[in-house]
C-alpha cells in the first residue's frame, strides 16, 4: 500500500458543556457530550520513504506546524518507523469553531498512518498518543460519541438518536483560553449523570462558556440571532463561536450573511475510520 485518498476527519458538537470545578493547577473540570457530525475535511496520505514528512493544503492554508504534522511525527517517535508520508488537507471545518476540526485531523492522521506504515498500535495506544497533542484527539481515535467527564481524559461511549442539526460558524472566532482565564465564566454546575442525560439529548443541560463568549465575541450572539431569524434556538459548541440546533427533517436554512460558514448537518453513529484500529490492549 503506497496511498490513502478520501480519508474523512468529521467534526463533533458538544451537546452540553458544564464546568463543575478548577483543580489546583489551573484546569477545569467538566462534563460534555461529544456528537460526530457529517461536516468534515478530506486528508490524502502519500507512503514516503526515508522518514520525510511534508503537508499540502488544498483549500484553507493551515498554520506551518499544525497538529498534523505533530500527529505524524509522535507516531514516528512511538513506532520508530523510519517512513515518512506527504500528507495533503481539503479543509473544510472553519477554524475557531468549538468543533473540533485540528483534533479531528491529528486523530485521522494517526489512524491512517498506523495503517499506512503498518505500525499495528491499537485504538488505546492511538489514543494515548493522541492525548500528548491534544485534548479532543482521543475522541476522535475512540471513533463512538461520548460522555466526557473530568478534563476531557474520560470517555464513555453513548447511543444517540439520528438528528439533523443547522450549524453557523460567523467570521470572528474566540479564544479558549481567554474564556477558560475569565473571573466570570461559571464554574459551580453540578454533576450530571448519563440517564439523564439520555432522556432528552438535544436540550440537556447548558453550554456554561456561552455567556463568556459572547461578552469576548459579538459575532456570537449575532449567530444566535441569525438562527432564531431561521425559527431556531441555538446553542454554542465547545468554546465557540459555531452555535447550532436541531432541525426537523422538513426544515431547511436561508441564505448566509457573507463570510459565515453554514451547513444543514447529520450526526453520525460512529466515526467514518472506526473499524482501522483494533480494540484489543
Amino acid at each position: 500500500m503506497r496511498s490513502l485518498h478520501d480519508v474523512p476527519a468529521p467534526a463533533k458538537l458538544n451537546l452540553f458543556l458544564h464546568v463543575l470545578g478548577r483543580r489546583e493547577d489551573g484546569m477545569h473540570l467538566l462534563q460534555s457530550a461529544f456528537m460526530l457530525v457529517d461536516w468534515c475535511d478530506t486528508l490524502h496520505f502519500e507512503l514516503r520513504d526515508g522518514g520525510g514528512l511534508s503537508r499540502e493544503d488544498l483549500a484553507t492554508p493551515l498554520p506551518a506546524d499544525d497538529l498534523v504534522l505533530k500527529a505524524a511525527r509522535a507516531l514516528q517517535a512511538a513506532s520508530g518507523t523510519r517512513l515518512g508520508a506527504h500528507i495533503a488537507i481539503e479543509k473544510r471545518i472553519p477554524a475557531e469553531a468549538g468543533m473540533g476540526g485540528g483534533s479531528s485531523d491529528a486523530a485521522t492522521t494517526l489512524l491512517a498512518l498506523n495503517r499506512l506504515w503498518q505500525t499495528n498500535f491499537n485504538r488505546a495506544q492511538l489514543a494515548a498518543i493522541g492525548e500528548k497533542i491534544g485534548a479532543d484527539v482521543p475522541f476522535f481515535v475512540g471513533g463512538h460519541n461520548a460522555w466526557v467527564e473530568g478534563t476531557g481524559e474520560k470517555l464513555t461511549p453513548i447511543e444517540l438518536p439520528a438528528a439533523r442539526f443547522a450549524v453557523a460558524k460567523p467570521p470572528a472566532g474566540v479564544s479558549t483560553a481567554a474564556i477558560f482565564g475569565h473571573p466570570q465564566l461559571k464554574r459551580t454546575s453540578p454533576a450530571a449523570i448519563i440517564s439523564g442525560f439520555a432522556a432528552n439529548p438535544f436540550a440537556f443541560g447548558a453550554n456554561d462558556l456561552q455567556p463568556v463568549a459572547q461578552a469576548l465575541c459579538p459575532d456570537v450572539a449575532k449567530a444566535f440571532q441569525w438562527l432564531g431569524s431561521q425559527g431556531f434556538q441555538g446553542r454554542m459548541t465547545g468554546s465557540g463561536s459555531a452555535v447550532f440546533a436541531p432541525m426537523a427533517p422538513d426544515r431547511h436554512l436561508d441564505q448566509a450573511p457573507a463570510g459565515w460558514a453554514v451547513r444543514e448537518c447529520s450526526n453520525m453513529v460512529a466515526h467514518p475510520l472506526a473499524g482501522w484500529a483494533s480494540s484489543d490492549d
